[in-house]
C-alpha cells in the first residue's frame, strides 16, 4: 500500500498520491444548480489530506441530460463562478480538481429535465421504467456542442482535469451498444462516431486539460449491456485521442444497477476479471473503482497489477479520515463502509441529500468543544447510543456508556448477520473501537437506580432501543414462537420442517432467506404491501430474486394471521379465508415498538433526561445515528 501514497505524474500533472475520489452524486445542490455551503464543506472534507484527484459529482453537459433535480450544473451562464467555489476549496488542500462530464440519455430524470428523456433510439430504461424518444440529428449535434462548451467552462473555472463518462449505460455507452443502437445514418452505422465527436469537442474546448475516460469494465447484462467487442473500440479511441487514464467501474445504470452501485452482496471475481480484460487491451493507466475500501482488496488489486490508481468514494464518505489512518497504519481505527447503499444511494434516489449510516458529519462543520462539560450516562449501546457517546465525548463531556448485553451495537449487531451483509460488521467494529478509545464502557450493565446513585450524572441519555411488537393472535401463546431478536440472538432453536414468519418487511425477508437456505419450508405473511418495506430498492430486488429461487418458500402479501389451531392455521388473504397446515415454529417479525422508558424513580434521580433513537421513535440505523449526533450538537 505504500506505493499508493507516493507521488506520481498523470498527464503532466503532479499528484500527491495515487488515490482518486470518484464522481459521487450528493444532491447537496440547489434546484437551480447553484453550489451550496454543504457542497463546499463536503469537498473540503474529502480533499483535506485526501485523494490526489477529487472528481466532482456528475454534471450534465445539457439541461436535458440531468439525473436528479439537485444535480450540479455546467450549462448555466453562472456555472463557471459556481463551480469555481468548489475548485478553490480543493486547491486550498493541495489536491487536483476534475470535472466529470456526462449526458444521461435514457437514464435522465423526467422530473429534473421537465420532459421525456431522449436516447439514440426509442428505448426503456428498466431500472426506472421510463421510456425515451429517439434523438434527432440536430439534437445530437447540439449535445456535441454542449460537450465542447462544458470543457471551456471547466477551463475557465480552474479545473485541472476533465473526466468524460463513456460507460455505465449512459449516452455514450448507449450509442456504442450494438444491442441498443439500431439507428439509420452515420450515428448508427458507426456507433463510435458520437464518442469520437464528443471527445474531439472536449479537446477543442480545453486543449490544455488532460482528460480521463470513465467506462464499465463490464455492464454485467448479457441481454442488454454493452459487449466487450463494442467496448474495445472506445479503449482504442481513448489511446488515439490522448486520454490520460481509463477509470474502470462496473454495471449499467439501466440494466444492472446492483453492479453500477457495487452492492455489498455481489461477488468480487467479475470485477477482477473486468479489470484484467481492460489491462490487456490498453496501455493507459487504470483507475479501479468500486468497493476499494478494504486494505486487503487494495493490496490484491495492486499486487496483481490490475490498476495504477484506486478510486475511493463511499469509503471516504463513511470515514473522511480513511487515508490518513491507512497512511499511519491505523487500520483498526477506520469506520469502514459496509456498501449497504442505505444512507447514500437510497437517500439520493428519494430526493434527499447524501448521508451515511455510519457518519452523520459528512459535509458538516466539525463540532466545537463544549462550553459546559457535563457527566453524561448513556443507557444502551445501539446505533443511537454509540453515536451520542462518540460525539459527546469529542465535544469534551465525560461520558459513561452502559449496555445490558455482552456486545455493543443493538440491532446493528444483528444486521450484518443477514445474508450477504457481512461487510457491514466492519463499520460497527470501527465505531465501537472509536467509542471504547474515548468513553468508559460498561458491558452487561443495566441502568437502574443503584447505577444512577453511583455515577450521579448530570444527564441521562436513554437509548435502550426496541422491543418486539407481539400481535394479538388467538392461539399464538400455544405455539413454539420466538421474536426476530430472539432468532438473531439464537436464543431458541428453530424447529422444522415448517416455519411461519409473521411480517415480511426487511427483517422478515432476511429471516426468510436464512431459513430458505437451510432447506426449511417457509411461509411469510405481511398484512400490507409492499413486501420488503424498509429496504433500499436494490437490496430488496436482489433479496426477492434469491428468494424466488427457493421452491420451499412462499410469500403471502395482504395476509393476516387470524387463529392458530392445533392442526391448522387460519389466515385472511385479500379478504378471503385460507387454511394453512400447522407450523413447528412461528417467528415474529411484526414490527418493533420503543423499549420502555425510564421509570419514575430514575426520573427523580437525574435532572435532565434525553430519549433518543428507537427508544423515542422506531426508525432505521441512519436515523438512530443521526439522533445521537444531533443530541451531541445541543450539548
Amino acid at each position: 500500500m505504500e506505493k499508493l501514497f507516493s507521488e506520481m505524474t498523470l498527464g503532466g500533472l503532479k499528484l500527491e498520491n495515487r488515490f482518486v475520489f470518484p464522481p459521487v452524486k450528493t444532491a447537496y445542490g440547489s434546484p437551480q444548480g447553484t453550489v451550496t455551503d454543504r457542497q463546499i464543506g463536503f469537498y473540503r472534507q474529502i480533499a483535506k489530506e485526501g485523494p490526489g484527484i477529487v472528481i466532482l459529482e456528475p454534471v450534465s453537459v445539457s439541461a436535458d441530460g440531468r439525473e436528479h433535480p439537485k444535480q450540479l450544473c455546467v450549462h448555466h451562464p453562472e456555472s463557471v463562478g459556481e463551480l469555481r467555489k468548489i475548485v478553490d476549496v480543493v486547491h486550498a488542500e493541495n489536491r487536483l480538481a476534475c470535472l466529470h462530464l456526462n449526458h444521461a440519455g435514457a437514464a435522465a430524470n423526467p422530473k429534473a429535465i421537465g420532459k421525456k428523456p431522449k436516447a439514440p433510439v426509442e428505448m426503456t430504461c428498466p431500472s426506472s421504467g421510463q421510456s425515451s424518444d429517439a434523438l434527432t440529428e440536430n439534437e445530437i449535434e447540439k449535445i456535441i456542442l454542449d460537450y465542447g462548451a462544458a470543457a471551456i467552462k471547466a477551463k475557465e473555472a480552474g479545473f485541472d482535469l476533465i473526466e468524460i463518462q463513456g460507460g455505465h449505460g449512459y449516452l455514450i455507452s448507449q450509442f456504442l451498444n450494438g444491442k441498443i443502437n439500431k439507428r439509420e445514418g452515420l450515428f448508427g452505422q458507426d456507433r463510435l462516431h458520437f464518442a469520437r465527436r464528443a471527445f474531439s469537442a472536449v479537446k477543442a474546448g480545453a486543449p490544455e486539460l488532460p482528460f480521463i475516460i470513465r467506462i464499465s469494465g463490464s455492464e454485467m447484462s448479457p441481454e442488454k449491456g454493452i459487449a466487450q467487442e463494442d467496448l474495445l473500440p472506445l479503449l482504442t479511441l481513448a489511446g488515439e485521442t490522448g486520454a490520460t487514464a481509463i477509470h474502470v467501474g462496473m454495471g449499467s445504470v439501466c440494466f444492472s444497477p446492483p453492479w453500477y452501485f457495487h452492492h455489498l452482496s455481489l461477488p468480487e471475481k467479475p470485477q477482477v476479471d473486468a479489470l484484467s480484460w481492460v489491462r490487456e487491451h490498453t496501455e493507459l493507466p487504470i483507475i479501479a473503482a468500486g468497493r476499494m475500501g478494504r486494505p486487503e482488496k487494495v493490496e490484491m488489486i495492486m499486487d496483481n497489477n490490475l490498476a495504477d490508481m484506486l478510486a475511493l468514494g463511499r469509503p471516504l464518505i463513511s470515514d473522511q479520515d480513511l487515508l490518513k489512518k491507512w497512511k499511519a497504519n491505523e487500520f483498526e481505527a477506520v469506520t469502514y463502509c459496509g456498501y449497504c447503499l442505505q444512507g447514500c444511494l437510497h437517500r439520493v434516489k428519494s430526493g434527499e441529500p447524501l448521508g451515511c449510516n455510519l457518519n452523520p458529519t459528512i459535509g458538516l462543520e466539525e463540532l466545537p468543544p463544549t462550553r459546559d462539560p457535563r457527566k453524561i450516562l448513556i443507557a444502551g449501546g445501539g446505533p443511537a447510543g454509540l453515536s451520542a457517546a462518540l460525539y459527546l465525548s469529542k465535544r469534551g463531556h465525560k461520558v459513561i456508556l452502559a449496555e445490558k448485553e455482552p456486545q455493543l451495537g443493538g440491532q446493528f449487531y444483528f444486521a450484518w448477520q443477514a445474508p450477504g451483509k457481512d461487510k457491514m460488521k466492519a463499520g460497527l467494529d470501527g465505531i465501537e473501537a472509536q467509542v471504547k478509545k474515548k468513553v468508559e464502557v460498561r458491558m452487561n450493565t443495566t441502568v437502574n437506580a443503584d447505577l444512577l446513585k453511583e455515577i450521579k450524572p448530570d444527564v441521562l441519555v436513554w437509548s435502550t432501543g426496541v422491543m418486539q411488537n407481539i400481535p394479538g393472535i388467538e392461539g399464538l401463546g400455544d405455539q413454539n414462537s420466538m421474536t426476530s431478536l430472539e432468532y438473531f440472538k439464537q436464543e431458541k432453536p428453530v424447529a422444522g420442517p415448517r416455519v411461519l414468519v409473521i411480517g415480511a418487511g426487511r427483517t422478515g425477508l432476511e429471516i426468510v432467506e436464512n431459513l430458505g437456505k437451510d432447506g426449511l419450508e417457509v411461509v411469510a405473511t405481511k398484512r400490507t404491501d409492499p413486501i420488503g418495506s424498509g429496504m433500499d430498492m436494490i437490496s430488496k430486488k436482489m433479496t426477492l430474486m434469491r428468494i424466488e429461487k427457493m421452491s420451499e418458500v412462499t410469500l403471502m402479501p395482504h395476509t393476516t394471521v387470524k387463529v392458530f389451531h392445533d392442526d391448522k392455521v387460519a389466515v385472511e388473504q385479500d379478504e378471503k379465508m385460507v387454511i394453512l397446515d400447522p407450523f413447528q415454529t412461528v417467528i415474529l417479525a411484526s414490527g418493533m415498538l420503543p423499549a420502555q422508558g425510564p421509570d419514575q424513580e430514575l426520573k427523580s434521580l437525574v435532572s435532565k433526561i434525553e430519549v433518543i433513537g428507537d427508544a423515542r421513535e422506531v426508525n432505521d440505523i441512519f436515523s438512530a445515528v443521526q439522533a445521537g449526533y444531533e443530541m451531541a450538537c445541543r450539548y
